[in-house]
């Protein structure tokens, strides 16, 4: 059973002993643009799944009962899995099996063997059983599939360090792109339309003007037809700097109640946090989101309420005052209230022949973007945080192999229990504790690894064509004035943290309040906050009842 389309689509494989039919018939509304093939058994399914790949197509979603003729249903998936790693996993059992069978399938959800574990429709328009469905297809199409309509093309030569930043600013906008080679049709059509010689590369986004990009601020202008100037003309109530989970919470609930508000972002909307694959913990989300879907829903939701964004401009100094005055790149904004939620930067690897590969094969963050060049390679991924364990799991799904390196004896410190067993289960997966990258190098790009064991000195040299570097991070705050206190790292001091010299009347400031009346921090920037994307929502949700008091 295939799609009435020309070209042929991805498969989705629904698998089950004798259920088979009732799969096909809920999963015939996906048949327009995916493959549907049925299996009787696990290693029928096997057999499909290897005639699909040798056609040139690939699975987008393996779909099984919970109960198989001819093996475990885990062990099937697994087995599914080492096949087709990108595709997306999903147990559907009949109501007579979904709950017998359930205590003993759910740990395996928990470790990452499978992506949902949902009982099959037993009528028709089952909506949540399909969004669930959707949301996973939706997944597999950002992450692993090239995309079929695009929002930006890029021509240029090859893929150097600006056009790496280029699309990893476009991937965490949401934007799909490709990149076109000068010489192509698509490319000389862009290059037509931008008219006399333009300098490469050149980046052709929605229905702009082509433009030639010499940094990522011009792409945004390019996206956005952001204004030479800042130009807010009033006085804002509520000014935030910096658009990650902190800041888009504070814009989100500060304009929901009634304060006109302005966010200042330096690079793309949702911070570190939009560069993550997928993040499994956050509240509401069971069966995850990314970090960029997140970032872009929260934008959505506070522009509904009023919001006014400002993408790609730098903040370079805080006046206090009443108002006060941020000065940014191309402008100024008059805030009665400003929150702080600029964030961290990574931590640089200090490895100089590395730092020269930056953008080629060498990245700071997940660098999605990248994670399907790496089919058949080795990948690297230094630090032992979530955001290292989630672009790890992501890197898994088209790398031959990943290895995690980490200073400290384990990931049990820094990392969510959740993520650890997903990378304890997944065998594409390797922790070398004790081990830090000393030396690397390519003709052009990354292509060999030198690390050293901390205990021993032992050093190790391997191929490599990918390193991605999240080391820790440093606050984002150097623009502040010295009137704002920050503690011996560079985080900005808040609530009884500060000063006790700088109270008012012998009383400390509110929890997110800085020593300038007016001014709060919220997130990864303020010292003693918990790393967690939640946390740094929920802080920006609390600070707007702080702003409003300081208001009144």
């Amino acid at each position: 059973m295939t799609s009435v389309d020309a070209v042929r689509a991805p498969a989705i494989v629904l698998v089950s002993g004798d259920v088979a039919d009732e799969l096909r018939e809920q999963f015939w509304r996906y048949s327009r643009e995916y493959e549907l093939h049925v299996a009787g058994s696990c290693e029928e399914a096997l057999q499909l799944t290897e005639s699909i790949l040798e056609g040139g197509s690939t699975v987008a979603l393996f779909v099984s009962d919970s109960r198989l003729p001819d093996d475990d249903v885990i062990n099937a998936l697994q087995q599914w899995r080492a096949l087709v790693p990108t595709a997306r996993r999903l147990i559907a059992p009949p109501y007579e099996r979904f709950l017998v069978d359930g205590p003993a399938l759910r740990p395996g959800l928990a470790e990452g063997k499978y992506d949902a574990y949902l009982l099959m429709p037993r009528g028709v328009r089952d909506e949540e059983f399909h969004q669930a469905v959707s949301e996973l297809l939706s997944d597999w199409g950002s992450t692993a599939a090239d995309p079929e309509v695009f929002a930006a093309s890029i021509v240029a030569e090859g893929h150097d360090a600006l056009v790496w930043a280029i699309r990893d600013y476009l991937d965490r906008m949401g934007f799909p792109n490709r990149v076109c080679s000068p010489a192509s049709p698509e490319g000389q059509e862009i290059l037509a339309r931008a008219g006399g010689t333009p300098s490469l590369p050149v980046v052709s986004a929605l229905d702009r003007e082509p433009v030639s990009a010499s940094s990522v601020r011009d792409v945004a202008i390019a996206l956005y037809g952001v204004p030479d100037k800042v130009n807010v003309p009033d006085i804002v109530d509520l000014a935030v700097v910096g658009a990650g989970p902190a800041g888009l919470a504070a814009a989100v609930y500060g304009s929901s109640e009634g304060l006109s508000t302005v966010v200042i972002e330096a690079e793309a909307i949702g911070g570190q946090a939009g560069s993550s694959s997928m993040i499994r913990n956050y509240l509401g989300f069971p069966r995850g989101i990314s970090g960029m879907r997140l970032a872009q829903r929260a934008r959505s939701q506070a522009l509904r309420f009023g919001t006014r964004f400002f993408t790609g401009h730098d903040v370079v100094a805080l006046v206090p005052g009443r108002p006060h005055t941020l000065q940014t790149t191309d402008g100024r904004v008059l805030a009665r209230a400003v929150v702080v939620a600029s964030g961290v930067r990574y931590n640089r690897l200090r490895v100089e022949p590395l730092e020269a590969l930056v953008g080629l094969g060498v990245y700071y963050g997940t660098a999605m973007s990248t994670a399907r060049e790496m089919s058949g390679s080795d990948a690297f991924v230094v630090g032992g945080g979530n955001s290292a364990g989630q672009a790890a799991v992501h890197l898994a799904r088209h790398s031959r192999s990943v290895t995690i390196l980490i200073r400290r004896p384990s990931l049990a410190e820094t990392m969510s229990r959740y993520l650890i067993g997903e990378i304890d289960n997944n065998p594409r997966i390797t922790v070398e504790p004790l081990t830090h990258v000393v030396d690397g190098g390519g003709d052009g790009r990354l292509e060999w690894l030198t690390t050293e064991r901390i205990d021993t000195g032992e050093r190790t040299t391997r191929p490599a064509a990918g390193l991605y570097l999240l080391i820790g991070a440093s606050p984002h705050c150097s623009w502040l004035p010295p009137e704002v206190a920050l503690d011996e790292f560079g985080f900005v001091l808040t609530g009884r943290d500060v000063p006790p010299e700088t109270w008012i009347g012998g009383l400390p400031p509110a929890s997110l309040a800085t020593t300038v009346p007016g001014v709060f921090a919220v997130g990864d920037v303020r010292a003693g906050s918990t790393k967690r994307v939640a946390t740094a929502a929920g802080e920006g949700a609390s600070v707007v009842s702080s702003v409003h008091t300081w208001l009144s």
